[in-house]
């Protein structure tokens, strides 16, 4: 996909390129290893999901060719193929990003209907309730987070400008964001992943429009990054996963696999290409959920694959 986004005043041209009445038309047939699971019930691409436990957590996101912002919070749970609708966001955001620390929930960053970028949301798994969290020291969206060595750790993504190498670093005990490593080079539209100890950044854009095959590892103590295995080809606005040992990503019909035997591998395609999409591991698969498909349609596809 070929985008130009130049800052966070310009992300809603990122998130409403994708968006239509119709559902994707472009689906592979007898693909080996995807398969249908139970589809969202609504259609949405560029969403903020974590994971606890085996549950997967898809909060926000956009719908439709204006690219309407959405509050909608809802759980898979991968055992019952089931999906369930619980108590909707604060607030309405898409290109948010969101990780998990413990059993709770944090949505990060993401465009509003009257702008937004700095908010962050809370959610508790066992009570079942928002709250309001210490904002981001500046607005951000299309940025990666993950859980690293006890805090959560936002990366990269756009500014107010432009693509952004800022790292913050959310203390949930203090409450407060302080600076981290920065990135060696401005990125949005990336993802990231913890690995074998180490929080690594992968693909994304730069200059709002340039996929890039970089893959960046910040060791537990380190001060700066360090040069990882990078892509075979550019992905940007993909989903990364870890599981049985490897890291998996999939961005539209490129599904890369990666282990430090046999560097990154190419796996087979999934049925529908999307990107914007959620990528997680659960009960020994994959899934793929949501997305905007190559023909820019927000799509409720989501699909399985069973790891060896």
């Amino acid at each position: 996909m070929t985008r130009r986004v130049l800052g966070l005043v310009a992300a809603a041209a990122l998130a409403s390129s994708c968006g239509t009445s119709h559902e994707t038309t472009s689906v592979r047939s007898a693909v080996p290893g995807w398969r249908p699971a139970a589809s969202m019930p609504q259609r949405r691409s560029y969403t903020a999901a974590a994971q606890v436990g085996r549950g997967i957590y898809v909060a926000g996101g956009m719908v439709g060719e204006t690219g309407r912002e959405l509050s909608l919070f809802q759980r898979f749970d991968p055992a019952a193929n089931h999906w369930t609708t619980l108590s909707p966001l604060p607030e309405p955001v898409r290109t948010g990003s969101a990780a998990a620390l413990g059993r709770t929930i944090y949505a990060i960053g993401g465009t509003t209907a009257s702008g937004g970028g700095r908010q962050v949301f809370a959610y508790s798994v066992p009570r079942g309730t928002w709250v309001g969290r210490a904002p981001l020291p500046e607005p951000r969206a299309a940025g990666a987070a993950a859980a690293f060595r006890g805090r959560i750790w936002f990366l990269g993504g756009l500014g107010l400008m432009h693509p952004k190498r800022t790292v913050f670093v959310y203390d949930r005990a203090r409450n407060r964001w302080s600076e981290g490593p920065p990135l060696p080079q401005a990125v949005d539209g990336l993802a990231a992943v913890v690995y074998r100890g180490s929080l690594w950044a992968i693909g994304g854009a730069i200059d709002g429009e340039r996929p890039v095959r970089s893959v960046w590892i910040l060791d537990a103590g380190a001060t700066r990054w360090r040069r990882g295995p990078s892509l075979p080809s550019g992905m940007e606005l993909l989903g990364a996963a870890v599981a049985g040992g490897r890291i998996h990503a999939l961005w539209e019909s490129t599904y890369r696999i990666y282990s430090p035997a046999t560097g990154w591998v190419t796996g087979p395609s999934p049925r529908v290409p999307r990107h914007g999409l959620a990528v997680f591991a659960a009960d020994g698969k994959l899934y793929a959920i949501g997305g905007c498909t190559v023909e820019l349609h927000d799509s409720q596809v989501v699909e399985a694959r069973r790891l060896s």
